[in-house]
């Protein structure tokens, strides 16, 4: 079965990224003359798992300017998590759905269709893909990403989340918070208790899959954190640096 994708395209440009593009919509600042959104709509549709494309964007401000076969449009809210809420008011809601940001240009549909496939070899509500720090430094030396450091090593988060409909009104105001957190790996363990905060900051002990069960067990929820060998999910541009090389990766 196909899985339909929510685009999340909501950010205005009012970041470090202002200060090197004057484009109104952070999914609209160019690389190499294209809005960056459109690399990730043209992954997307090379995908042969993807189904239904939603862009979730300010009325009118994305949509004249990308183009695609099965692209629809809902107005964004404002917090991520509303902007979800508000693209899944038009797709099916027994059916898994996949949350993309617009700022990993170097997604590809090869990406896509393996990380569905990887998700899919076990039972979750919903899949977190991380990028170990050797495989994003070995693609990318110069690259600057924020990484979590465990007892089986330095990770850094990905922007694609593979998620179960059925889950979403429960965990939406805990997901709110590692949401606004996702930037600050200290603030997201410390939802998870003083015990695990004590065990990040001063022993660096805890493993991938304890991680895993708590946060499972705090958002009743089967979640899964999934090791993903390909480093270009994880790469973001939110800074100058970023789209400089992605300029130059890309050109």
């Amino acid at each position: 079965m196909a899985v339909n994708v929510v685009v999340l395209a909501g950010a205005a440009n009012g970041g470090p990224l202002r200060e090197v593009s004057p484009a109104p919509n952070e999914a609209l600042v160019e690389i190499n003359g294209k809005p960056m959104i459109q690399y990730v709509i043209d992954g997307l549709e090379q995908a042969k798992s993807v189904g239904r494309i939603v862009i979730v964007a300010p009325p009118g401000e994305v949509e004249p300017h990308v183009h695609g076969r099965n692209l629809e449009f809902v107005p964004s809210r404002g917090h991520i998590v509303d902007n979800i809420l508000e693209a899944l008011k038009v797709l099916p809601d027994d059916e898994e759905f996949l949350v993309v940001s617009s700022d990993i240009p170097l997604v590809t549909g090869q990406i896509i269709d393996d990380l569905i496939a990887l998700c899919r070899q076990r039972p979750a509500d919903l899949y977190y893909p991380i990028v170990e720090r050797q495989v994003a430094e070995a693609r990318f030396p110069t690259a600057q990403r924020t990484y979590v450091t465990l007892r089986d090593g330095a990770f850094t988060g990905g922007n694609i989340f593979l998620v179960n409909p059925a889950i979403v009104g429960r965990v939406e105001q805990k997901i709110r918070a590692f949401l606004d957190y996702r930037k600050s790996p200290m603030k997201m363990v410390s939802l998870l208790g003083v015990g695990f905060t004590l065990r990040y900051l001063l022993l660096k002990n805890l493993t991938l899959q304890e991680l895993e069960e708590k946060v499972s067990r705090m958002l009743d929820i089967r979640g899964a954190v999934v090791v993903a060998p390909w480093p270009e999910v994880g790469m973001d541009v939110d800074k100058p640096s970023d789209l400089e090389l992605m300029r130059a990766i890309l050109k």
